[in-house]
């Protein structure tokens, strides 16, 4: 089996400080098969105006180990930003000037099963490349992340609801398999899949995402006082302003004993109203901090003297923070939401989003030195297990194999990819109530 992994994610984010979820997914897969088979490895970049492209396996070596040191805030991490940015635009000046496209045909031409993989969302939407790979004999194994764009259009810009849908198009017509991190995620995409050609159903594997261990940064300020940490990018869905609220009563009502929370993660979209609580909130000045692009070990030691993670979201397709949190013995308190159960198990609080006189009660039993609350999810902590990456792939490897091996799915025509799209939106539009 021979695998031919895009990770034009990974080249196009190097100008960020800190990776998303996504990026950290994309980066495991390549350090996992560049581990495990190299001489069956090609990697491919994308770009919406050029045909893919192979990309040498040195370059790419070189990337993925500047970034994990980026990422991390090991020393030389500013170094090794610098050094990913440099071998990211050698790769995309090999894409235009159109080197590695040989290298690809040969890897197509292999006497073996060729698979295709994404597993980030990026070009999905447009599916001409793929379809060009399919054509030549490859089957295509998509890694869907969420549907939140098209389950919770109100958390996205329009623009990404409409490329959402136009990914899950390419996904529903063209996929041999699909790779999802959580079963709650393989539930919402369901109906999609459902409308797709019947040559057969496209096989789905939920493989929960891995943690990678990172050592934490001991000279990283926390606050003296007690505090709580939120991990996410600050928009409506993660729910900040339900804590921002809370935070402002807190102090009000405790004054100098009010715990301290910390906010990391980069501004998003649309969140006006947070941050007017941000920045112009006498009550949360001194009470809550912000930081944006930290280290991972930089996170890690925040993580490590909080009294819990806090994850109010009103949705979810898998929920990394909730994983990296417990893995480093953290408590948690979140949303009572399928995607985080899956990953938490019994180990978290769990309230609903809503429900702020549930978490204020939470927070302050979690704010004292032995508050029941909290010491009952230490001793549940015990019997949690951190998923690896080692168990991921575990899942995913065989999984593969199965995939090539089987007779590739013929791709739908254009009429087809149409029908499929209005079938899946009319399946997830909301249901107006029958008043007959």
């Amino acid at each position: 089996m021979r695998i031919l992994l895009d990770i034009s994610r990974l080249i196009s984010g190097t100008r960020r400080p800190a990776p998303t979820g996504i990026d950290r997914v994309e980066h495991a897969y390549a350090r996992h098969f560049l581990a495990q088979d190299p001489a069956r490895l090609t990697f491919l970049m994308s770009g919406p105006l050029l045909p893919m492209a192979a990309l040498p396996q040195d370059l790419v070596a070189a990337l993925l180990a500047a970034l994990q040191t980026q990422w991390q805030g090991e020393q030389g991490a500013e170094a090794a930003w610098q050094e990913a940015q440099r071998l990211a635009h050698q790769a995309r000046t090999r894409h235009w000037l159109g080197r590695g496209r040989s290298a690809l045909r040969d890897a197509l031409a292999a006497r073996e099963p060729v698979l295709h993989l994404l597993v980030s969302h990026r070009g999905a939407d447009r599916p001409g490349p793929i379809m060009a790979l399919k054509r030549q004999g490859a089957r295509f194994v998509p890694f869907v992340h969420d549907l939140i764009p098209i389950t919770h259009p109100e958390y996205a810009p329009p623009r990404s609801t409409l490329q959402h849908r136009r990914r899950l198009e390419t996904f529903a017509t063209l996929a041999d398999g699909i790779i999802v991190n959580s079963s709650a995620t393989a539930e919402s995409l369901a109906p999609f899949l459902a409308e797709a050609p019947r040559h057969g159903p496209i096989p789905v594997l939920p493989a929960p995402l891995g943690t990678d261990p990172v050592p934490s940064d001991g000279q990283f300020p926390c606050p003296e006082q007690p505090y709580f940490v939120c991990l996410g990018t600050i928009e409506p869905r993660k729910n900040h302003l339900l804590l921002l609220h809370l935070w402002r009563d807190l102090v009000e009502t405790l004054g100098a004993a009010a715990p301290r929370l910390v906010l990391v993660g980069r501004r998003g979209w649309e969140n006006e109203n947070i941050l007017d609580m941000l920045e112009r909130c006498p009550a949360l000045a001194g009470s809550v901090t912000e930081h944006a692009g930290l280290s991972d070990a930089a996170v890690a030691r925040l993580l490590q003297g909080a009294r819990a993670l806090l994850f109010p979201s009103f949705a979810e397709g898998y929920g990394l923070p909730l994983a990296e949190a417990l893995a480093r013995g953290v408590p948690a308190i979140c949303s009572d939401l399928s995607a985080l159960r899956e990953v938490g198990g019994m180990a978290p609080d769990y309230l609903d989003p809503l429900d702020g006189a549930g978490w204020r009660r939470m927070i302050l039993d979690y704010t004292a030195d032995h508050g029941p609350a909290r010491q009952a999810q230490i001793t549940r902590l015990a019997d949690w297990s951190a998923p690896t990456w080692r168990d991921h792939f575990a899942l995913v490897d065989p999984w593969l194999e199965n995939v090539a091996r089987a007779a590739p799915r013929p791709s739908a025509d254009r009429a087809q990819n149409a029908a499929i799209a209005a079938s899946a939106a009319q399946a997830l539009a909301p249901q107006t109530p029958s008043h007959g």
